[in-house]
């Protein structure tokens, strides 16, 4: 029996408007009447998540900014920083490529090392309450989410040749058509997922989770039950469980109705 729904938001679980469709709120309480919880799983930090889920946002669980941030039964379980000396490494890596710009956030801040016009906002990448840097913030601002635009579409290209020079440290999954996003090594959407996992006593095999960008390969890899949206990308698809609908056919809400029917 699934006991925990894991599922990504941009691709995934928001409509092609971008927004959370209504009959999603009814569904998380309805499935949490039944003893089955779900938790927003996104690269979004934790404050924009709220703003999504502001109806159920107490009766749900949170991995969020790629599972720096973890939320479980309304308690911060987990935070994820950048060490300065990796953010140090990363700008300097990232300033070799003309194409590549920078950005860095705190808990409610976006700092740009480049002027606004060189970034183009996409899906996670809303790119909140901007501050325009020339340095790099201070080593006692806690840096939980990096991303770098890429301005001459070369995605794949890009994280490949930064995987070669920072390999050791991040790893460097694209997201969205534009972005590439640097993780740290041992942090992911899965080590989120564990440590709500482990608030509620849940097993590996009682984890469904939906996804459709490479930022969600290591959770669906974890999950009992891992399903790759049919507009995920193909890596993604090829290596989980199942593949389901599209996210403008509201497919995730779809396989929550399915739980409820199961569970009635």
């Amino acid at each position: 029996m699934i006991k925990l729904i894991a599922s990504d938001m941009d691709g995934t679980l928001l409509n092609e408007n971008g927004e959370v469709p209504p009959e999603t709120f009814d569904l998380i309480l309805a499935l949490r009447e039944k003893g089955i919880h779900f938790a927003a799983s996104s690269g979004r930090r934790f404050d924009r998540l709220c703003m999504f889920f502001e109806p159920v946002r107490d009766q749900m669980d949170f991995v969020a900014a790629n599972g720096a941030q973890v939320y479980a039964g309304g308690e911060l379980v987990d935070r994820e920083v950048f060490s300065h000396l990796g953010i140090k490494r990363l700008a300097k890596t990232v300033g070799m490529f003309e194409h590549l710009h920078l950005a860095l956030f705190d808990r409610t801040k976006s700092f740009l090392l480049d002027d606004e016009d060189k970034f183009v906002r996409e899906c996670d990448k809303d790119l909140p309450n901007i501050e325009r840097i020339w340095y790099l913030p201070t080593p006692d601002v806690n840096i939980i989410k990096a991303s770098i635009y890429c301005d001459d579409g070369h995605v794949m290209d890009y994280a490949y040749a930064l995987s070669r020079e920072l390999g050791d440290e991040f790893i460097f999954a694209p997201s969205g058509s534009a972005w590439v996003d640097p993780i740290q090594r041992g942090v992911s959407k899965a080590t989120g997922i564990q440590q709500v996992m482990a608030r509620y006593g849940i097993k590996r095999e009682e984890v469904m989770a939906f996804g459709d960008s490479m930022n969600d390969y290591e959770i669906i890899r974890f999950a009992g039950v891992g399903c790759a949206m049919a507009n995920a990308r193909p890596a993604l698809r090829a290596v989980a469980d199942r593949v389901v609908g599209y996210n403008h056919e509201q497919a995730v809400q779809q396989e929550m109705r399915k739980l409820l029917e199961q569970s009635a």
